[in-house]
């Protein structure tokens, strides 16, 4: 077995784990606990919800709404100022698409052009990499 393979077995188990099963046991534990500390001492709502399955149906049709209603707006709102910072992160995207720019508009230089070519072929082939800069290059650019 090759070390990437190996790599990508466990990127596969960290999002499995982290984005599925864990959301989905995190879920149950707050049901569970809600009903324990809250319903079963509270009178009023330990008559309403005495039940475990009956609180737990009422409580998804009310969370799903508003996860919903939450989310969207995480979307239309934080989605931006975090893909600006995402992309703040990683200057060689930036790098990226500037060279396409350049390319469109004719003025991109032959090595930059080289340099971007040899950085798609490394992700292509799995290997990965970041765009090779050239110090005259970051020069013009500043």
């Amino acid at each position: 077995m090759s070390n990437q393979f190996l790599r990508r077995r466990w990127t596969d188990f960290r999002m499995g784990h982290s984005v599925y099963l864990i959301f989905l046991l995190t879920f149950v534990n707050f049901v569970l606990i809600f009903h324990r500390l809250l319903i079963e001492r509270v009178e009023i709502l330990n008559e309403i919800f005495s039940e475990l399955w009956l609180f737990g149906i009422i409580f998804i049709l009310f969370y799903i709404p508003v996860a919903i209603f939450i989310g969207l707006w995480h979307r239309r709102t934080q989605l931006r100022v975090e893909s600006d910072l995402t992309f703040r992160n990683y200057p060689d995207m930036a790098k990226s698409f500037r060279i396409l720019v350049d390319l469109l508009e004719e003025k991109a230089s032959k090595q930059e052009v080289e340099n971007y070519r040899n950085f798609l072929k490394s992700i292509e082939s799995g290997k990965g990499g970041l765009i090779k800069h050239d110090s005259k290059e970051d020069e013009e650019t500043k």
